[in-house]
């Protein structure tokens, strides 16, 4: 999704391919091993098989909006950092709690705010978006997984003490990009007119 959205925003052309992970096209495999999708596969061996790696080379191509702009700031860099790798992990715990026993989804989804939710809150009382007024690769980078979280349990997110948060998140849900890029018959990525 992430991917999708900086690759449009960019107006970079690309085949888009849907994979179903439980079974992968050999063609997919020989460009990429690992297996996980996304994967950029572009001209003269261009291989990129991270979603944060494709946004930031759309973005480099082209970038209309000055994503990248606050995105090598340490703080910026630190809290993309944080929502890939420590809130993930607390994520995937929260969504699938009954394949991690060793705690309960509420006790998953408090690690979940305390790592990241709770410093989105607080920068988003102060703007409307992570990088002030306008949006950067941070918000685009890091709303996905917020929404990923809010849905696990969507009756408590409505409820609960993230305003800011809340009205970020659903500000990126109706934004036409989002709509655009989530479209299943989207065939190229093209810029927003």
């Amino acid at each position: 999704m992430r991917a999708r959205m900086a690759l449009w925003c960019a107006g970079v052309q690309v085949d888009l391919v849907e994979i179903s992970l439980r079974d992968k096209p050999a063609a997919m495999l020989a460009v990429s091993p690992k297996g996980t999708v996304p994967v950029l596969h572009g001209a003269e061996g261009l291989v990129l098989d991270e979603s944060l790696a494709i946004m930031r080379w759309a973005l480099g191509q082209h970038d209309p909006q000055g994503w990248l702009l606050q995105a090598e700031q340490p703080e910026h860099l630190r809290l993309v950092q944080c929502n890939d790798t420590e809130f993930k992990h607390w994520l995937d715990r929260y969504k699938y709690a009954e394949r991690y026993p060793e705690f309960g989804a509420e006790y998953y989804r408090e690690q979940g705010l305390a790592c990241l939710i709770v410093e989105l809150e607080r920068r988003l009382l102060l703007a409307p978006y992570l990088g002030g007024q306008t949006p950067c690769l941070s918000d685009v980078a890091i709303f996905p997984f917020v929404r990923q979280f809010a849905a696990v349990d969507a009756a408590w997110f409505a409820q609960s003490a993230w305003p800011a948060t809340r009205a970020w998140l659903e500000g990126w849900v109706q934004s036409s990009l989002f709509k655009t890029v989530m479209d299943k018959n989207l065939a190229l990525a093209q810029p927003l007119g």
